[in-house]
C-alpha cells in the first residue's frame, strides 16, 4: 500500500504545471486576412498579474493592439497587423507551483497592410485633383455660345458705333413727324375756332 502511494505522489507536481493547449491563428499557420484578434489556450485557469503575451510580427515590429483580456483559461490579445511576414505571439504563464512555463506562438500573415496609411491617400487625391481643372477649363471655352466680353477685339467698339447714329437718325426722324402733325393738329383746332366765331356772327 505505501509503494502505492510512493508511485502517485510524484505525479501532482507535474499536473500542477500550466500549458498552452490551443491558439487561435494556429501555429504554423498561414493566413491571408489578418485577425481581430489572437486567442491563446491553456490547461489552467490563468492569473492576469503574472500572465505575459506580446506580438511582434516583421522587422521586430510590434503588433498588440491593446492589453489582453482573461477569461478563465483563455487570453485574448488585440492584434495590429503590419507589413506581411512572420509574427510570433510570445507568452508567460505561472502555473500552480509558481514555475513561469514560457512559449511561442508563430503563424504567417501573407497578406500586410501598408506601414502608413496616407500612402494609400495620396494615389486617390492626385487623380482627383487632375481632373477637376481639365474638366471645368475647357468645358466652359466650347460649350459657350455667347463671347465673353473680354474676348471682343480691339475693332468691337466700331460697329455699335455706327449703329448708335443711326438710331439718333431714326429718333431725329419720329420728333420731326411728331412735331408736324402737332403743327397740323393745331392749325386744324384755329381754323374750326374761326368758323364757329363767324358762324356765331352771322
Amino acid at each position: 500500500m505505501a509503494l502505492g502511494v510512493s508511485l502517485v505522489l510524484p505525479a501532482t507536481p507535474a499536473a500542477a504545471h500550466n500549458s498552452l493547449t490551443g491558439s487561435d491563428p494556429r501555429d504554423g499557420a498561414r493566413i491571408a486576412t489578418a485577425p481581430a484578434r489572437v486567442e491563446l489556450r491553456f490547461l489552467s485557469r490563468l492569473d492576469p498579474g503574472t500572465t505575459k503575451i506580446t506580438v511582434t510580427g516583421p522587422d521586430n515590429v510590434a503588433a498588440t493592439g491593446g492589453a489582453p483580456t482573461f477569461s478563465g483559461s483563455r487570453a485574448t490579445v488585440p492584434f495590429k497587423p503590419g507589413k506581411a511576414g512572420l509574427y510570433i505571439v510570445a507568452y508567460q504563464v505561472a502555473s500552480g507551483d509558481g514555475h513561469p512555463v514560457k512559449g511561442e506562438v508563430r503563424f504567417t500573415l501573407t497578406s500586410g497592410t501598408p506601414a502608413d496609411p496616407s500612402a494609400t491617400a495620396s494615389p486617390t487625391t492626385s487623380p482627383t485633383g487632375g481632373t477637376a481643372p481639365a474638366t471645368s477649363a475647357p468645358a466652359a471655352t466650347p460649350s459657350g455660345a455667347v463671347p465673353p466680353p473680354n474676348t471682343a477685339g480691339p475693332d468691337a467698339p466700331t460697329p455699335s458705333a455706327a449703329a448708335v447714329p443711326a438710331a439718333d437718325e431714326r429718333d431725329e426722324t419720329s420728333g420731326w413727324l411728331w412735331a408736324i402733325g402737332a403743327l397740323v393738329l393745331l392749325a386744324a383746332l384755329a381754323a374750326g375756332f374761326l368758323l364757329r366765331r363767324r358762324a356765331a356772327r352771322r
